[in-house]
């Protein structure tokens, strides 16, 4: 089961920003995007939340669904 919703800002084409998400029943918010990148059908994002949390957010582009890892920075 996927527990992720993602609000993001869209402009010319869906997915271009993320803001915030709401995973496992908590919401973030993200306060940086430390950085974006793309593969083939797919969008990444590692972004800072306010908690100072850092995450990768995954937009596929084929299935339209987001996907979310908890990333530990030493």
């Amino acid at each position: 089961m996927n527990d992720l919703t993602v609000k993001c800002y869209s402009g010319h084409t869906y997915a271009q920003e993320p803001r915030s998400f709401k995973w496992e029943g908590v919401e973030y918010g993200i306060v940086g995007i430390e950085k974006a990148w793309q593969e083939p059908g797919e969008r990444y994002f590692l972004v800072k939340t306010g908690d100072n949390k850092f995450f990768r957010l995954c937009y596929n582009e084929a299935r339209k669904r987001w996907s979310v890892t908890e990333v530990v920075r030493r």
